[in-house]
């Protein structure tokens, strides 16, 4: 694999040729950006928590019948995922007031939100992802109208899944950022799968009881003890011993 093609490089992962036709080998780096990248650091073991998440959150969503492009773990930095074509949103689910959405409307950070909302954010690092409505999606030709309620649909199921995890694990579901991309048939059918990652880096995760912060936000606002975090969560939902120094050496 030293040999391998490298296909792409973005913040936190790096997209490699795969071992077979339509498969690529997905690597967590430990590089944390936020800001649209204008803040940096490198979090030792960041990668190898991210990777176990999400191997256990995809593998989870598979078991339920939500189709993904998780096949399978390779090592404790990468996966073996289908090769998709990604569609470029970026689909929000809000659940509780927190970052842009309580600026936007004035909300208390903390306060739930009367339903469950969706919001698409076009990607685009150089614009800073703007927030796009369903006619600005559907006009630019960014996906078919039907791509949208599927999106929507699949991005809610996710979320009943995802509130019903955390809470077992004494965490409340905040909001978390999805993306997905097309797979073709042999009749050149299209179906919408997950693709990217669903990790603290995609979520925003608080400790129900103290409210405390277990994902990139300790990040993003200087809270420290980031892989501390990641490392919790990873314990309480089952993938890491409860001794260690925390950095995801001990995921198992």
């Amino acid at each position: 694999m030293s040999r391998r093609k490298k296909l792409y490089e973005g913040k936190a992962k790096i997209l490699y040729e795969g071992p077979e036709p339509g498969t690529l080998v997905q690597h967590f780096k430990d590089d944390a950006t936020a800001f649209n990248n204008k803040k940096q650091a490198v979090l030792e073991g960041k990668g190898v928590l991210n990777n176990r998440i999400s191997e256990h959150i995809m593998e989870n969503l598979n078991r339920i019948g939500v189709p993904t492009h998780f096949i399978r773990r390779l090592n404790m930095r990468e996966q073996l995922v289908r090769e998709v074509e990604i569609i470029p949103l970026e689909v929000v689910v809000r659940n509780v007031a927190a970052g842009s959405i309580a600026q936007r409307f004035g909300l208390n950070e903390g306060e739930p939100l009367p339903r469950a909302i969706v919001e698409f954010y076009y990607k685009d690092d150089a614009l800073g992802d703007p927030l796009v409505s369903e006619e600005h999606i559907a006009a630019f030709n960014w996906a078919s109208p039907q791509d949208v309620d599927d999106m929507i649909a699949l991005a809610l199921r996710v979320n009943d899944f995802l509130s019903g995890l955390f809470t077992g694990a004494g965490i409340r579901l905040v909001d978390f950022k999805l993306e997905f991309g097309r797979i073709y048939d042999q009749n050149d059918m299209t179906r919408i799968i997950l693709a990217d990652e669903i990790s603290p880096d995609s979520c925003r995760l608080w400790d129900m009881t103290s409210g405390e912060k277990m994902d990139k936000d300790r990040f993003r606002r200087d809270l420290g003890n980031v892989t501390e975090a990641y490392a919790e969560v990873a314990r309480r939902l089952g993938i890491m011993k409860e001794t260690g120094n925390g950095t995801g050496d001990e995921a198992i």
